[in-house]
């Protein structure tokens, strides 16, 4: 079926957010007074949890406390925010050209993601600009939802939004849960693996690249993927230079 959207995830996948937002957490968790820090490898385990506030509700279980998880959260995006909106953060190698040829094909473009809207507002405009929530004729985010990924909700409330099934679209993703929920909602998906979900097992994704500046497939991930073995629409669009 003929692609008519590009839908992406947002952190991992449009931008490498995640150590900021680990950076952030364990900011307020001091601000808070508490003795938390979330080091790379726990917070790599963390990130099965989908959702930052989960994450701290999940994590004061584990170590037995009672904490103010709306509070952490709020402060956190504060945090996060006030950085990206200084430019700390750049797109993903390639992210910036399909874009701009997916624009220049006509095709839809939509973001759906577990994340908070204002992180999403925040990384948009201080990589894309200010007119680039225009860009975008669908953004659905974690306070769209009532369960997060993997569950495939999020993604169909874009599909909703666009008036397309999930055969016309193709799926920008970085994780194994954002690959799960793609897939449920029948939607072509590309993994570009991050720096904290390249151990991941990405079993039932169409593709899986280093990233969307080098479209083609990489031995180290697993399990492996060609781009010859694409339909034609996917190869044009995801080429250099495709027209």
């Amino acid at each position: 079926m003929t692609i008519r959207a590009i839908v992406f995830d947002v952190d991992g996948t449009l931008a490498e957010t995640e150590d900021l937002h680990r950076r952030s957490f364990n900011e307020a968790f001091a601000e808070h007074g508490l003795d938390w820090n979330w080091d790379r490898p726990l917070y790599t385990q963390l990130l099965g949890i989908a959702g930052g506030r989960e994450r701290i509700i999940a994590y004061a279980r584990m170590m037995g406390r009672q904490v103010d998880a709306d509070g952490l959260h709020q402060r956190k995006t504060e945090l996060y925010n006030r950085t990206i909106q200084e430019g700390a953060i750049a797109l993903r190698p390639g992210v910036a050209a399909l874009i701009d040829r997916a624009r220049r094909k006509h095709l839809s473009l939509a973001i759906g993601t577990t994340t908070s809207r204002p992180n999403v507002v925040s990384l948009l405009k201080s990589t894309l600009g200010g007119e680039a929530l225009r860009v975008f004729a669908s953004i659905r985010t974690g306070e769209d939802v009532g369960a997060k990924k993997p569950d495939p909700e999020v993604y169909r409330l874009v599909l909703s939004d666009l008036g397309l099934s999930g055969p016309e679209c193709v799926c920008v993703e970085d994780s194994r849960n954002g690959l799960l929920a793609a897939r449920g909602a029948s939607m072509r998906t590309v993994i570009t693996p991050s720096q904290f979900t390249c151990h991941e097992d990405f079993s039932g994704a169409d593709l899986i690249l280093r990233n969307l500046a080098m479209p083609w497939s990489s031995p180290e991930f697993q399990p492996f993927t060609s781009l010859m073995d694409q339909p034609v629409d996917l190869c044009r669009l995801l080429a250099h230079g495709g027209q």
